[in-house]
This record gives structure tokens, sequence and C-alpha cells, in this order.
């Protein structure tokens, strides 16, 4: 498998992000990408083992299977019988596994009202990494292109043009990539701005969500554009930053000495998605739609915010760590 770079977001994000609002509502652009801008960002590794949608969390385990918490109401959770995965997605109403000989696994939409094309993924082969949006799910390939499936509300699915991409990130109605030369591509809707990287230079790492899209730069700074009302776009002060990972309505960075910072609301609906000040010896971050997790050096998993769903009962996880962790 093509090495990544800085390992994506969700990193999911990962997003990313949400399928539907706390009220359940999904109409376009009400509604956000689930899964990226939310998955696992570490610096460095080799593959995605942590992924959060807005209420489920997946996780790799070191023998190549699959663990997830939360809630299951269209089957996202239903990866106990994937084996020989090596990076693991959560969109909104599907779960992505990356097998080693880079094709994809994904859980069955049990709701076919909710099936608009983005799980049909079995055609794919040499992927090496997947952004999973709201209904629009896109796959880089070994050779730096890209493809997608799904609703292409807004031309969210136009990178059939794209080339030289290392990674790639979905919000709710945009898809980002990041080219080997550090300047970044979007397409999709850009209300709120959330595509205006254009003028990005020199950036290592995407992480997008439903309304705003972070880049971190090479020198551990980062940038941000988009939906700025929860201050979720804050993070011009940031610096020693190594990985960002970007929620629902905040996000959240990784500091180079194992610490975490986060920006956003603090308290929707009383959740706590960015009390992430006391955590220390973290190797990785996740941003779910309303909750925040950090893996921890030795693989097991703290996490803060809204839990209603179980998306937050991760205590017991110990999930796989490459050696350059």
């Amino acid at each position: 498998m093509k090495k990544l770079i800085c390992l994506l977001l969700a990193f999911t994000l990962v997003f990313t992000l949400c399928a539907c609002g706390k009220d359940g509502a999904s109409d376009k652009e009400g509604a956000g990408g689930e899964g990226d801008g939310q998955f696992i960002a570490i610096n460095d590794l080799d593959s995605v083992v942590l992924s959060a949608g807005d209420y489920y969390t997946i996780g790799l385990k070191s023998d190549g299977t699959v663990i997830a918490t939360g809630r299951n109401t269209y089957g996202q959770c239903n990866v106990s019988g994937w084996t020989d995965i090596v990076a693991v997605y959560a969109g909104s109403y599907c779960a992505f596994g990356l097998k080693s000989d880079g094709t994809v696994v994904v859980t069955e939409v049990t709701d076919e009202d909710y099936n608009r094309g983005q799980c049909d993924v079995s055609g794919w082969t040499n992927i090496v990494s997947i952004a999973a949006g709201y209904d629009h799910t896109v796959g880089l390939k070994a050779d730096g292109t890209v493809v997608a499936v799904g609703d292409n509300w807004a031309g969210r699915c136009d990178v059939e043009d794209w080339t030289d991409i290392i990674a790639i990130s979905t919000g709710g109605n945009h898809t980002v990539g990041l080219k080997s030369d550090g300047t970044v591509v979007a397409v999709g809707s850009n209300e709120h701005g959330r595509c205006d990287v254009s003028e990005w230079t020199d950036i290592v790492a995407i992480a997008t969500n439903e309304l705003h899209t972070v880049g971190l730069k090479s020198d551990g700074t980062v940038v941000a554009t988009g939906f700025n009302n929860n201050g979720e776009c804050n993070v011009s002060t940031w610096t020693d930053i190594v990985a960002i990972s970007a929620g629902h309505n905040h996000t959240v960075g990784l500091k180079s000495d194992g610490t975490v910072v986060a920006t956003g609301i603090r308290g929707y609906y009383g959740d706590g998605q960015c009390d992430v000040e006391g955590w220390t010896d973290i190797v990785g971050v996740v941003a779910g739609g309303w909750f925040t997790i950090g893996i921890k050096s030795d693989g097991t998993l703290v996490a803060v915010g809204e839990n209603e769903n179980g998306q937050c009962d991760v205590s017991g996880w110990n999930i796989k760590l490459p050696e350059n962790a």
C-alpha cells in the first residue's frame, strides 16, 4: 500500500459532517457528511485506525478485525465479520473498511431511503484512502487519481480530473484534495467559503466537516475557512500542531508533546466536546459529530462529549497502532 501522508481525517472526520442534525433533519444544506474530517489524524502513520461519525465510532484491531459502538440505525456498526482490514472510515449511513489488497468493504444500508449510491464501492481497486461524506464517497487511488460515487449535488463528486493527490477529505457537500506540492483543490458547494482553499500552500494534512475546512501547514500552524459562527475556524494562533481533525462545530489539534487543543462549541447541548485540556500522551485525535476521542500511545482511548448513543463507550478498547506510532 502506498504510504499515506500525515494520516488523513476525517479524518472524517471524520468527519466530518452530520448525516443529520441533532433533531434528525437530513435536508441537503442542513446536513453534513458524518464521516470524513473526523477520522484519526496521527502524524506519519500508515493507516486510519479509528473513525467517528456523528453518532458512532469504529476502530481497527491488531488482528485486522473491526469493532464499533454507537447508533446502528442504518446498519453502520455491522462490522463484526470484517477481516484483513487496514483502515476504517465512518460514513453517514454506512461504514467502510479498506482491505490490504486495495479493495473496499462496506456495511449494507438497512433503510433504502438513505441509499443514494454512496456505498457502491465494490468495484473499487488499488485504493489507498477513503473519504466518506453525507451521501457521497471518495476514494484515493495509488496513482494519485480520485474516484467518487453517490449523489453529485453541487458537483461534490467532480473529481475525475484530479491528479497528483495525496490526501482527500469530504464535508457534507464538498470534497477537498491535497496535492503533493502542498496546494489544495476543492469541489462542491462553497457556502460560507468552505472551498476557498486555492491560495493555500505548504499544506501537509487536511480535515473537513459540514461547513468548514482545515489545513495543517508544515511549520505546525493551522489555517481554516468556512462557517465560523461557533469559533471552529479560530485556529490562527495554534502552533506546534502535528495532526488535525474537524467535528460538526469544533476543530481539534494534536501537539507534538502529546497534548490536545480544541476550538468551537464547548457545550453544544452540554456535550463538552472541546474539554481536552487535561489529555496527555495522545498520539491521535478524532473529532466526531459532537464528541472527541483521543488515542493514547498504548492504544487505549479517551473520549469526551455527547454520548447519548454510546459513541464514546470506548474505554475498554485497545486499537492497533502501527510500529512508528
